[in-house]
């Protein structure tokens, strides 16, 4: 899966055709990119960690994942993907709309399960590990999509279609007899200003953004947004700022020949030094050089 696949912080990419919104996507990190940025979409996203180990953050909260560990990310939750420790992680992506569930009339699963999970109003168990007495049932469920996908043919679709409802059987029936105490976690209103916030640097990233602009995107002194930004994010403003910016630049490295000039310039860098400088801080080498070795990596020197 080419790193282009995430083109927005908010994606709005379609996954699989219109009349059958579904599609999974096999990924590696750093083999097919070096990270994926936090981000939020519409859809369904089941991430099924095949090999290797990494770190996904399901609104702000970090998850360190393992193969075989299975995380679930309902519309609209804030969430990224990262290497743990300069390790490799091999997953795949299980995209997909919930409407594929749901009645065009309202029914009693449609109202009752489908829709308060579209609207968040049912909390999903994010992580499930592999040693989890629920894994072996929804990894078979998994597994068997995996399978029925691959054959590509209109009735495996059918057989898609059976497994997701018998995948969230399981997860709907664990709520129901577990009731487990959530995690603390960032308020509803921590994470749409959040999410405003990010929308704003995906929007305005290449123009030149001040900590006054942005405490004006959402009501606050420039002292309070800070504040509020390093207690929410773990991370100052300017630092999430420059990282988001590495990475776009890191994406045109490879899907562009632009100059390094033009790319820095093209990704807010004002200052060519600068962006070498904290280039290199971040990806151990040069632009140029992460330009010429990046299809050159090789997953097995992660092992």
């Amino acid at each position: 899966m080419n790193i282009l696949t995430y083109e927005n912080i908010q994606e709005r990419k379609t996954h699989g055709e219109l009349i059958f919104p579904f599609n999974i996507y096999p990924c590696s990190i750093p083999v097919d990119f070096a990270s994926v940025p936090l981000h939020w979409h519409n859809d369904m996203e089941i991430i099924y960690v095949k090999k290797g180990r990494g770190v996904i953050d399901l609104d702000l909260t970090p998850h360190p994942a393992r193969a075989g560990d299975i995380l679930l990310v309902p519309p609209g939750h804030l969430h990224a993907i990262r290497r743990d420790s300069g390790g490799y992680m091999e997953y795949e992506n299980i995209i997909f709309q919930l409407s594929l569930l749901m009645n065009a009339q309202a029914d009693f699963c449609s109202a009752h399960y489908f829709a308060p999970l579209l609207q968040g109003r049912i909390p999903l168990m994010p992580h499930v590990t592999a040693d989890h007495p629920l894994h072996p049932r929804l990894s078979g469920c998994l597994d068997e999509i995996d399978a029925f996908s691959a054959l590509g043919t209109p009735l495996s679709t059918l057989a898609i279609k059976a497994r997701l409802f018998d995948l969230f059987h399981l997860l709907f029936s664990c709520l129901e007899e577990t009731a487990p105490v959530p995690a603390p976690k960032p308020s509803v209103r921590s994470l749409e200003l959040v999410k405003l916030l990010l929308k704003y640097v995906e929007e305005h990233y290449q123009e030149r953004l001040t900590i006054e602009k942005m405490a004006g995107v959402c009501g606050f002194s420039p002292s309070h947004f800070m504040k509020f930004f390093r207690q929410t994010m773990g991370v100052s403003f300017i630092g999430y700022l420059n990282d988001y910016r590495l990475t776009m630049a890191a994406r045109l490295l490879l899907a562009s020949t632009d100059t390094i000039v033009a790319v820095a310039s093209e990704c807010g860098f004002e200052n060519l030094s600068y962006f070498n400088r904290i280039f290199k801080r971040k990806y151990k080498v040069t632009p140029s050089q992460y330009r010429k070795n990046s299809p050159a990596i090789n997953a097995s020197d992660y092992y």
